[in-house]
């Protein structure tokens, strides 16, 4: 039966379907050696021979799903053009083909999920999903509390307003950490919030994804969801959180 090609390649466990939406753009894919370069375009991933890259499209395995704690220094992607380290490195012992669920940037720690499944990734990198990530974040000094009111109600970034979000202080200090909770995902959201109102962030860490947080997970540490882990993130992807 005859699918959305983004689909088809989501499902075999290459990417995202957004992110292979882009490689059909790209022109890196072909359905029996013809590019397909136009989203909309279908096939039968029964009878066509789809190929990413020139490879062919391996049958869809086992789901996994990975809980990683990425050190600072460590880019959130597959490949980097600029040689750095890739969390790819750090999942060692796991055959099957995985990638990262959104990015965390470089010079932040914490929490992210990799796996296999297009369709949830999808899901929970969309911004309707409203799943909440939750960041421990230390300033450069002391922001003031109508500064603190206006991130939490949202401010205009790139020319459209953030979702509201929650903002907790966690000590009192010079340089105070505080606890931000999202429900989107922006490009350097949260460096750009505090920016915004006169503070930089000196350290970022992400501590929680929806309901998933693990403590014991040293830097560059990694463990798999467990069965009822991954059915609380469908009935998440469900509207069910």
């Amino acid at each position: 039966m005859e699918q959305r090609l983004q689909k088809i390649i989501a499902d075999a466990g290459i990417t995202s379907r957004r992110k292979a939406e882009e490689l059909i753009l790209q022109g890196r894919v072909t359905v029996n050696g013809r590019v397909v370069s136009e989203l909309g375009s279908k096939a039968d991933p029964e009878r066509d021979r789809i190929q990413v890259d020139g490879k062919p499209l391996g049958r869809r395995g086992r789901r996994i799903y990975i809980l990683l704690n990425k050190p600072q220094g460590v880019v959130s992607t597959v490949s980097d053009p600029e040689g750095r380290q890739t969390v790819m490195s750090l999942v060692k012992g796991v055959k099957e083909r995985v990638y990262p669920v959104g990015r965390l940037d470089y010079h932040s720690s914490g929490l992210m999920l990799l796996t296999n499944d297009g369709e949830l990734a999808n899901f929970l990198m969309a911004r309707a999903s409203g799943v909440p990530r939750t960041y421990h974040v230390k300033l450069d000094g002391v922001p003031g509390g109508e500064k603190l009111a206006q991130l939490e109600a949202g401010i205009a970034l790139d020319g459209r307003r953030t979702a509201p979000c929650h903002i907790r202080l966690l000590g009192e200090r010079p340089k105070p950490w505080y606890e931000v909770t999202l429900v989107e995902g922006r490009y350097h959201q949260v460096r750009r919030m505090f920016e915004r109102i006169g503070r930089s962030v000196i350290k970022l860490k992400r501590v929680r994804i929806a309901f998933l947080s693990d403590e014991r997970l040293g830097p560059g540490e990694f463990r798999q969801l467990a069965p009822a882990e991954v059915e609380r993130l469908r009935h998440w992807k469900a509207g069910k959180p």
